[in-house]
């Protein structure tokens, strides 16, 4: 796994004890002004919860995790909280790993030990490599008994050491509030990502004089990320770009945790540059803004490919310049002077050794550089980059994004651009595969209404997701886009979706296949289809939606698409909708494996250039094309 910057406690090894391995102390702002109340440790964990402002618990009760699920009853009761049940406890982690992503608040969900907290371990995995801010508590067996394989004992502290950001186990109740506040600081500031609490049963039961700890009243000495660049730094950066006629910004999430939107696009019209974005990065950037070039890598747009492979100069911000955007690393931008601009000193210089590194909160380094330039009154020319920006013009004119026309079937970009049209401001998730990169392709998505797994893609992510973003955001449509194949994964969170009435619509990109699996055995496995079909026992989607009481629906024929989804968007209730589409559609474009960016396959064909032939007008000698019949210039027929 990549290396992050986070507290020291995080990389200590499996094999040294709690007790006698050296904690950070942390040290209190604030003395506590309340008196301490009897309470047990799972009342602790709850009521700090609450004072985190936790509003939904997303999880899973079992035997180790009853006495902090005897809390949530009574904290439920009294208001103020929602655990939500969900039917598996993957499920779990995805509704809070979307809740989180749609907010920008920190997601959290509940397991017991062993079998309940191993199948959180996906989706602990997912929101460690897109730095999604979680807090994750499991049940733990007796304080006793660990280390002596008790019933449904497993180390999920151990376990999930190499995908959280930091983990803990509770040994001693009077920690609790401490341990939440760290938890809760941990997962939401530097470079987010998961925080595991492992509470032994033992823990959750025992009595003891609590006071609670506010939000922000500790701090962790060891542990203090870097939110101010280098002044010098950004100083050259301004430089570069006041000098670059070929420059990029290449725009990944980092930019969306920092909530950067506006800095980005204020950056990239002070200097008129192009913009890119990552899987991840979707929505920082408005893709209907004329210096917006969507997409770039694998399955990106051909014209930010061949943008960030003629650059002379690429702004990296937020970003971590993973293998699915730079395709063969040593050719990527292999032009460019590089500016990266990103929290996380380990990702800085990791693949790619940039001119300038600027270690920083991307808002905040983008809020000074910006600032510089005014106080310098530097800004791009338009003649500066209006060459390079013409260029990317005829890239677009040349090799756009289309949506087939089928005669007798329904083309699957179709659908998602249907979707797109009929609701433009929805919260999408995604599943993993074809779908996904067709919807990242063909959506347009605002900030944080683009949810998908890119850094693990993990099928089955998308359903419960969902789910997660409309328990935060109940008054927002939030549309599921799934595969046949994806949505078997995590189908039983219809049950979540039935029991609390979640108003999540979910259409299924139906090919009866593993799409991207079939797609790349098409390509680079001699079309041997090993173990990527779906059809033979495809469950009928539309009775499965409704043996859990939602409704069901299904599409076959392209002229019901349009109609299909105005009466899915109209329904007042959650609703799956199977889209049956061209069995055999490839995405395309796609960068191959060991590919520079440039060397796409799947592009549209290049429209042939007319040839022109220029003539001189007879009468004043004026340069033509021999297509005017007469001479702009003196009006002479030619």
């Amino acid at each position: 796994m990549r290396p992050r910057s986070v507290p020291q406690e995080e990389s200590r090894s499996n094999n040294i004890s709690l007790e006698t391995e050296p904690r950070l102390k942390p040290e209190f702002l604030a003395e506590p002004v309340v008196a301490p109340k009897r309470a047990t440790g799972g009342f602790a964990l709850i009521d700090s919860l609450k004072r985190h402002g936790v509003e939904h618990i997303f999880g899973y009760p079992g035997g180790a995790i009853l006495p902090i699920y005897d809390e949530i009853y009574r904290a439920e009761a009294a208001g103020g909280i929602q655990h939500i049940l969900v039917r598996h406890e993957q499920g779990a982690a995805h509704a809070a790993d979307g809740y989180a992503r749609a907010t920008g608040k920190v997601g959290v969900c509940f397991a017991t030990s062993g079998p309940g907290a191993t199948n959180l371990v996906t989706g602990i995995a997912t929101a460690q490599m897109d730095s999604i801010p979680m807090v994750i508590v499991t049940g733990q067996v007796p304080r006793g008994a660990i280390g002596t394989d008790a019933f449904q004992e497993t180390d999920i502290y151990g376990i999930t050491l190499p995908i959280v950001k930091h983990s803990y186990v509770v040994r001693d109740p009077q920690d609790m509030a401490r341990l939440v506040a760290e938890a809760f600081y941990i997962a939401s500031t530097g470079r987010p990502g998961p925080v595991l609490l492992d509470v032994p049963k033992d823990v959750a039961l025992e009595e003891f004089d609590y006071l609670p700890v506010e939000p922000g009243d500790v701090k962790l000495p060891g542990y203090r990320p870097t939110v101010k660049g280098n002044p010098r730094k950004i100083a050259q950066a301004v430089q570069l770009m006041r000098a670059s006629r070929r420059p990029l910004l290449y725009v990944g999430g980092g930019a969306i945790a920092a909530n950067a939107h506006a800095e980005v696009k204020q950056l990239a019209e002070l200097f008129n540059i192009p913009v890119t974005t990552t899987l991840m990065g979707i929505g920082a950037f408005d893709e209907h803004h004329p210096l917006s070039v969507g997409m770039l890598g694998m399955h990106g747009t051909a014209y930010a490919n061949f943008a960030v492979t003629e650059c002379d100069l690429l702004i990296c911000v937020g970003a971590r310049f993973d293998d699915r955007v730079t395709g063969k690393l040593d050719e990527f931008a292999s032009r460019a002077k590089v500016i990266h601009i990103d929290i996380d000193p380990a990702e800085v210089g990791k693949n790619r050794s940039p001119e300038v590194p600027i270690v920083g909160d991307v808002r905040q380094v983008l809020t000074e550089l910006l600032r510089r330039c005014q106080e310098m009154g530097i800004s791009g020319t338009p003649q500066q980059t209006q060459e390079w920006l013409n260029k990317i013009s005829r890239w677009r004119e040349d090799y756009p994004l289309v949506v087939p026309q089928h005669t007798n079937s329904i083309a699957p970009q179709a659908v998602i651009a249907e979707l797109g049209r009929q609701a433009p401001d929805a919260y999408y998730t995604t599943d993993v595969g074809q779908h996904q990169m067709w919807a990242a392709q063909f959506l347009n998505n605002g900030p944080r209404r683009w949810i998908s797994s890119a850094g693990l893609g993990t099928m089955g992510y998308g359903l419960p997701a969902a789910m997660g973003a409309k328990v935060a955001l109940p008054q927002e449509e939030v549309i599921c886009i799934s595969g046949d194949s994806s949505f078997q994964m995590n189908l039983q969170e219809l049950g979540t979706l039935a029991h609390y009435g979640i108003n999540v619509k979910t259409v299924i990109i139906n090919n009866g296949w593993q799409g991207m699996v079939r797609q790349w055995q098409q390509a680079f496995y001699g079309e041997r289809y090993s173990s990527s079909n779906m059809e033979p026992a495809m469950p009928d989607f539309e009775l499965l939606a409704k043996a859990y009481g939602i409704k069901g629906m299904v599409i076959r024929d392209r002229a019901e698409l349009e109609s299909a989804i105005a009466e899915m968007l109209a329904y007042d209730g959650p609703v799956l909708v199977d889209v049956h589409v061209t069995r055999d559609e490839n995405c395309y474009p796609m960068v191959a494996p060991g590919k520079n960016n440039s060397q796409m396959i799947g592009l549209p064909q290049r429209p042939p250039q007319e040839t022109v032939e220029i003539i001189h007008c007879s009468n004043c000698g004026t340069k033509n094309t021999s297509k005017h019949n007469f001479c702009p210039e003196c009006g002479t027929k030619q």
